[in-house]
């Protein structure tokens, strides 16, 4: 039965995915589990496999192109029999020797960016009316025509243009596929997500008196700073159920699992694995999963369900000698934990004389929809709890 491709939802916020790969050809038979198709979403190029065996007969997504989740990217045999096939005329068509780049769009859909299918419903602007610049036709924001208002008292000064000027020297890249998909996610988290922010310190040195003990006795395990932040922030949230909450179309969504997301810088980009119920899990495991995690990442190794859920994720910049960071929550969930490099300082003790400690900084960036500064304060505090008192992360 000839049966439809379709753009998959791999994320609670996902409504649009690019076109990155054909991994088939027409004509060509494929397994249960086997990749199909690459998409850029969530900050990741993804491999998308075959729910089940079949045979790919053709696909109408050009390489680049723009669909909404549920667009119908192509076409596909499976191996039951005696079902009718849809009365599609193209069902007949002969498969082509190969998809080429400039493949023709799908029924009734326009290729556009996300930036200008946004403004595009703000303005009540028809796309089928507008036409593209960009490649293969796709419409950009700078394609809308622009209201009124905004041509009439818009217009930038001298000094102005002279900034927007790339005629003069220097080089104009542009952005690779997964760097403008990269830059389109977190301005839409800026502008559509409320942060707010909360710093606060923790004394970390029996932390690392802690590891360096466990490292000595060993074996191939070796636990690095990581490990002890995804399983304190694991444990916060098993702990504060409130924190551990999405704000989605249909309502705040509770989860039942203590998954943490990870930020793994790799050659392609910035991919968050998220890490199952680390919440609950005794730090050895943590550690182990959050290994394979960082291997599959950099090896573009990651599943779509590798790198979804969670309702927060740890970016921990320590090995780039910061004193702190502040980050952009990843879209799709509700906080994400900055962690700068360990300081070494003097603090008053009780009887005031300076004592030596060993410090990071923490910055908790929370969507305000889903966390009021009471919540988010009170995750903050447990999660510092668990780091100066780390004993308690070694067993579930």
């Amino acid at each position: 039965m000839r049966r439809e491709l379709l753009m998959p939802k791999l994320g609670l916020t996902m409504t649009e995915g690019v076109v990155v790969e054909w991994m088939v050809q027409p004509g060509e038979a494929f397994a249960q589990g086997q990749s199909l198709f690459v998409i850029e979403s969530e900050k990741a190029a993804i491999e998308v496999p075959a729910d089940e065996s079949g045979v790919f007969i053709e696909g109408c997504a050009g390489i680049g192109q723009t669909l909404p989740v549920g667009t119908v990217m192509g076409w596909w045999e499976d191996a039951k029999a005696g079902e009718a096939a849809p009365s599609d005329e193209s069902a007949s068509a002969p498969a082509a020797a190969a998809l080429p780049a400039s493949a023709t769009p799908c029924p009734g859909r326009v290729p556009v960016t996300p930036l200008a299918r946004r403004l595009a419903r703000q303005r009540g602007i028809d796309l089928a009316s507008v036409r593209g610049s960009g490649p293969r036709g796709r419409i950009r924001a700078a394609d809308l025509p622009q209201p009124a208002e905004a041509r009439a008292d818009t217009a930038a000064p001298p000094f102005m243009a002279a900034t927007l000027d790339t005629s003069g020297p220097g080089t104009l890249q542009k952005p690779s596929a997964i760097e403008l998909t990269i830059a389109q996610r977190l301005v839409a988290a800026k502008q559509t997500i409320p942060h707010f922010y909360l710093s606060a310190e923790v004394e970390v040195s029996a932390l690392q008196a802690l590891r360096a003990e466990l490292n000595a006795v060993q074996g191939a395990l070796r636990f690095t700073l990581n490990d002890f932040l995804l399983a304190a922030v694991g444990r916060a949230l098993a702990e504060q159920p409130q924190a551990n909450r999405v704000w989605t179309e249909d309502g705040i969504l509770g989860l039942a699992s203590t998954d943490v997301g990870m930020a793994v810088h790799t050659e392609r980009g910035l991919m968050v694995p998220v890490l199952r119920d680390a919440g609950r899990q005794p730090l050895a495991e943590v550690s182990r999963a959050a290994r394979t995690a960082i291997e599959r990442a950099r090896g573009a190794r990651l599943s779509a369900a590798e790198m979804s859920g969670g309702a927060v994720t740890v970016s921990n910049a320590g090995m780039h000698d910061l004193a702190s960071m502040t980050s952009i929550i990843n879209p799709g969930q509700a906080m994400i934990l900055g962690v700068g490099s360990v300081r070494e300082l003097f603090r008053p003790d009780a009887a005031g004389q300076p004592v030596l400690r060993r410090e990071i900084a923490l910055v908790l960036s929370a969507d305000h929809r889903v966390l009021d500064g009471v919540a988010a304060s009170g995750f903050l505090k447990r999660v510092r709890h668990h780091l100066a008192h780390p004993l308690g992360l070694v067993v579930a």
